[in-house]
């Protein structure tokens, strides 16, 4: 039995606009994503399109069409919503799986292999895992998924059985690298790409929707030309650690939390000794820029890399290096420890360092050659500082971040937020909607990619207003301040009718209101300190009173009908051992 400090709130209160906005949210998501469900996947869980291999369109596409929908149910969604997640996950597997290239060498026998890509960067992995890892939060005692996660996370480990017998293995224990940016459930690639590589195979010119700007096929080969240095580690890799990280939320087993910690730890170190600078290529042999020429900024999808957009003939930078706060947000997760948010601090700062006065416009440099920096646009260098904001909460980290009105709001500086985002996703959900009923592409014309921008699922504002945690970034972890559970329903969520607005968030407290807009029922919802019940709560406020002790990962609150109160809760952040484990399991 489920036990834990209980309160009841009987005050009824006018059932407040932002709540009333909230449940429409919810309701008009679960039954579009319904409707997208049923007009984009079969019987068997398959997305209705070509299957095809490549960057622009392939594999991951296809199943992060259901992007952000386990996060709806634990958001409060419908039950079904887990249903056909599990049925699509497993669906999207044997489709791909089944489906061959013909010129792409590597996927002739199987674009998945042992239910994984067979070779991808991990922009395009962490795409592909938009159901996996969250999927466990919604059910975190379904062992067929376990085992899943746990063939993923080996792929990058040391010991997994097709280490060394069936393929190169991806993971050098020595030097402590991925040994390619390109890699998968076939090993790494160790040789130079090609543009067919990432393009996949030929298409007829006409036939289908290019999603990315691409006149014909041969726009898709040309967008990869200068992808080819793809050897050696790349701060993009430090995605992996979602897969051991999901793995040890749902078992608690520390070897995938050694592993995790050890290769975080290399980035932490590589990134000092490259003078505070996340360095974009590690050689094979474990030096900095070892595969580049000693360039520290070489590599693809590293802080050199510019390419020509081919249907536009103008250059595009794609660096990539900011997706390292993916493991270092992981790692922050499994130690509690703060220097993992040093690297990509000291590397925003030695970014911000450059900057110059043009025409009296702050500018910074967003990308580095062999010339030094370059790329001048406006204001600080963006990527990533949310994030180091919201896990440190110090004021010095909040000066990096551009304007964001979510913050603002949490500061008492836009007291309209949360209608007008709440308004805003209602209105996308609709935009979208209508965009699906008259879409005309038929399953023969249709790549996997073109339903993406269909997909109703939209949910930003709520993980902001209820949960008090950044917008969510496909295949991460979810970060966030406060999770919420039905304990008469014994499930994941808010029940049915409650409200939560998160309104202030500091290194040590919590402020949320939560509202019961049913006027003639109760209802009870447990509060958990995180996401993965990573924090702890020290004390308890309601409504200005009395501050009330309380010392563990959650508590009760019984909302009498109509019933809202708010509640202001000591926080002692990144204590505890991350979990997916409900609370009253």
């Amino acid at each position: 039995m489920y036990r834990s400090t209980s309160i009841n709130i009987d005050t009824p209160v006018p059932p407040p606009p932002w709540a009333l906005l909230e449940r429409e949210l919810i309701r008009t998501n679960n039954e579009h994503t319904f409707e997208f469900y049923e007009k984009y996947f079969d019987d068997r869980g398959y997305l209705e399109c070509v299957p095809r291999w490549g960057a622009l369109d392939g594999p991951d596409d296809a199943i992060e069409n259901l992007t952000n929908v386990p996060a709806l149910y634990l958001l409060g969604g419908a039950e079904e919503l887990v249903d056909i997640c599990k049925h699509a996950q497993d669906g999207h597997i044997r489709q791909y799986t089944e489906s061959k290239t013909t010129e792409v060498e590597f996927a002739r026998d199987g674009m998945y292999y042992r239910e994984f890509p067979v070779m991808f960067d991990w922009a395009h992995h962490q795409e592909g895992n938009a159901v996996v890892g969250t999927l466990g939060l919604c059910d975190p005692y379904d062992q067929y998924h376990i085992e899943r996660l746990r063939r993923y996370a080996g792929f990058y480990m040391e010991g997994d059985e097709l280490a060394g017998k069936k393929s190169e293995p991806n993971w050098d224990p020595e030097h402590k690298i991925i040994r390619s940016m390109f890699n998968g459930s076939r090993g790494p690639m160790l040789r130079k790409t090609t543009p067919l590589d990432w393009a996949g195979d030929p298409i007829e010119d006409g036939r289908f929707i290019l999603a990315h700007g691409e006149r014909h096929y041969q726009d898709m080969l040309d967008h990869y030309i200068g992808y080819e240095d793809v050897a050696g580690d790349h701060p993009l890799n430090l995605a992996a650690t979602c897969m051991a990280f999901n793995v040890y939320t749902q078992t608690g087993e520390d070897i995938y939390r050694d592993w995790l910690l050890e290769y975080a730890d290399a980035w932490v170190e590589r990134t000092r000794t490259n003078n505070g600078i996340i360095p974009s290529n590690i050689g094979l042999d474990g030096t900095i820029g070892g595969e580049c020429g000693g360039r520290w900024w070489g590599g693809a999808y590293g802080w050199a890399h510019t390419t020509i957009t081919p249907h536009t003939g103008e250059p595009k930078s794609r660096c990539s290096c900011g997706r390292c706060i993916d493991g270092f947000g992981n790692a922050l997760l499994l130690s509690g420890d703060s220097r993992y948010i040093e690297p990509w601090r000291t590397t925003l700062d030695a970014v911000n360092a450059n900057m110059k006065v043009v025409d009296g416009i702050e500018m910074t440099p967003r990308m580095h050659g062999n010339d030094g920096w370059y790329e001048w646009e406006p204001g600080p260098y963006p990527t990533g500082a949310l994030e180091i904001y919201y896990w440190s909460m110090d004021p010095a980290d909040r000066g990096r971040v551009p304007d964001t009105p979510w913050l603002n709001y949490l500061e008492g500086k836009a007291p309209e937020f949360p209608i007008d985002v709440l308004q805003g996703d209602i209105s996308t959900v609709r935009e979208k909607v209508h965009q699906m009923r008259t879409d005309v592409t038929t399953p023969d014309t249709r790549l996997s990619d073109n339903p993406n921008r269909f997909r109703p699922a939209t949910i930003d504002s709520l993980i902001n207003l209820a949960m008090g945690g950044p917008e969510p970034v496909v295949g991460r972890p979810l970060h966030t301040r406060l999770r919420y559970f039905d304990l008469q329903e014994h499930r994941s969520g808010l029940p049915s009718d409650v409200g939560a607005l998160v309104d202030g968030l500091t290194a040590s407290d919590t402020k949320v209101h939560l509202v019961n807009i049913n006027q003639l029922e109760s209802r009870e919802v447990i509060v958990q300190a995180g996401t993965y019940g990573e924090h702890s709560w020290t004390f308890l406020q309601v409504d200005g009173g009395e501050k009330h002790a309380i010392d563990g990962r959650s508590f009760t609150v019984v909302l009498g009908p109509g019933a809202g109160a708010h509640l202001t809760i000591g926080t002692n952040r990144y204590v505890n051992m991350p979990t997916a484990a409900f609370p009253f399991a």
